[in-house]
């Protein structure tokens, strides 16, 4: 395809799961908390699913393995650039023309009742 975000195809995988350190402030960083991840990648399966190949697609088991550990390491002030992480580890994956991530914060440190805070990008192949 010409146009690499072009596919309408798309895995995703949502409700990732990961206990990092991310945060600005000093007890998010020594306590730790929850990170909530979505990520869904656009990907032309039409090949693979023709041919029944996993080898022509994302194996999202892998997919999501990745994403896990890119969120676990390195703790940084901003979920911007844990999401940020995340779509460089997803388009490290050859089939993968565009990422869209979620990275959600259920436990941030908001002094109003709240139930999600969450930042999505959506990045592509240059």
């Amino acid at each position: 395809m010409d146009d690499v975000a072009s596919t309408r195809d798309r895995i995703a995988v949502t409700g990732i799961r990961v206990r990092a350190h991310h945060g600005v402030f000093d007890f998010e960083r020594e306590q730790g908390q929850e990170f909530v991840i979505d990520v869904s990648v656009a990907v032309d399966l039409a090949a693979a699913a023709s041919g029944d190949d996993l080898a022509r697609t994302v194996h999202y088991g892998e997919l999501a393995v990745a994403v896990a550990r890119a969120v676990e390491r390195d703790p940084v002030d901003l979920i911007e650039t844990v999401a940020e992480r995340v779509a460089a580890v997803a388009l490290g994956f050859d089939a993968v023309e565009e990422a869209t991530v979620t990275v959600h914060k259920p436990q941030a440190p908001i002094e109003v009742p709240f139930d999600d805070v969450a930042v999505t990008i959506v990045r592509s192949r240059a």
